[in-house]
């Protein structure tokens, strides 16, 4: 039987990441940068970029951009977003208590017991999201689950006025604690990887490009969104902005070997087994094909994903956004998406990297990628 193309049994890894944009990749991730909040992160991102591209800018909404070769007329993007899920202050009891809403897809069932920033005016509040203990929830009633109806916010105070008093008021977004670490020498781990996570790897580009002296026949702009955790809003704003040619997009999308997740529904997916190429309406053919080839040609290893209607990524943005943008995916495999304790492996975010590198090397100037010509 032939040798599968995605095997990666007999693939050497290379790393490119080193020990300068490592530190970095921590310093990034343990940034909170809510979703409508992303600022800070983005002045993080943007101060590593800079020495790698010819010029930078920022959106209304916090977009940042660095862009190589700004007055080309062809051009390319390359793009993540920004974003963390977090929670907003919706209601404060007279006894001090907070009960919150999300902002993004924030999950209610694993909020009890974990440590928050509360950011405010006068800087941040610590608080916890409280939980009953486990010796009051017996007498032969059914157990309450978390839902965002019962799961609340204690920062240590016995009144509304008292909390108002730290600078907490509604609306404050609410952001957890957790930290970036490497676990087994071979994750990264930490809460935000979707899809900072991107952000750094679309910023490992932009400094192998510089470093390896590579002459780009385009204009390359390398996209870090905002609000994509809400609807893919940030995308679809800087599209309109830049007017690209083409799009490339890495997001993060689901390893599939862990426990309780369907394979038939979910695909078979793994961390360390490549990036994921996806297959979607969104996803033009002829991006993909090259994406495909440059990775064969590379001896990168990869995966394939099939979508339904959308990619649920900032892809759809891009795609549909002008006059149809040739837009494709490139997904980095995550464990526990949208909790604290997000895993990524650190051989396919070196391939991710590679990837998306050799992808641009690949496409030449004013390139067709039209079906019919």
């Amino acid at each position: 039987m032939a040798k599968k193309k995605e095997d990666t049994k007999d693939h050497k890894h290379v790393s490119v990441v080193n020990k300068k944009s490592l530190s970095f990749l921590e310093k990034y991730i343990n940034n909170p940068s809510p979703t409508g909040f992303e600022w800070e992160g983005q002045k993080l991102w943007l101060e590593y970029i800079k020495p790698y591209v010819d010029e930078t800018f920022v959106d209304n909404y916090g977009t940042a951009v660095g862009v190589i070769n700004p007055k080309a007329k062809y051009k390319v993007v390359i793009e993540a977003h920004a974003d963390e899920i977090s929670w907003f202050v919706n209601y404060i009891t007279s006894d001090g208590l907070i009960y919150v809403i999300r902002n993004g897809g924030s999950d209610h069932q694993i909020a009890p017991s974990k440590r928050v920033i509360i950011h405010t005016d006068n800087g941040p509040v610590t608080a916890v999201f409280g939980w009953p203990a486990i010796h009051t929830r017996h007498g032969g009633e059914k157990e309450e689950t978390p839902q965002l109806k019962n799961i609340f916010l204690d920062c240590g105070c016995t009144s509304k006025e008292e909390v108002e008093k730290l600078g907490v008021h509604v609306g404050c977004v609410i952001t957890y604690e957790d930290q970036f670490m490497i676990l087994n020498d071979r994750y990264y781990v930490g809460r935000a990887l979707d899809n900072r996570a991107g952000g750094f790897m679309i910023a490992e580009v932009a400094r192998l490009l510089k470093e390896n002296k590579q002459k780009l026949d385009f204009g390359l702009y390398i996209v870090n969104a905002v609000q994509e955790e809400i609807g893919l809003r940030g995308a679809e704003m800087i599209a309109h902005r830049i007017k690209p040619d083409v799009a490339i997009i890495t997001d993060v999308t689901h390893d599939t070997t862990t426990p309780m997740i369907n394979k038939i529904t979910q695909g078979d997916l793994a961390c360390g087994k490549g990036p994921v190429v996806s297959y979607a309406p969104a996803v033009q053919v002829n991006l993909n094909k090259l994406l495909v080839a440059t990775a064969e040609k590379n001896n990168i290893p990869f995966q394939r994903q099939a979508s339904s209607r959308s990619t649920g990524t900032d892809t759809d943005a891009f795609a549909y956004s002008n006059e149809g943008v040739v837009s494709a995916l490139i997904s980095l495999p995550l464990r526990y998406m949208h909790t604290t304790v997000e895993m990524i492996h650190k051989e396919d975010v070196d391939n991710v990297i590679s990837l998306i590198y050799h992808s641009l090397l690949a496409i030449k100037k004013d390139q067709d990628f039209k079906y019919i010509k």
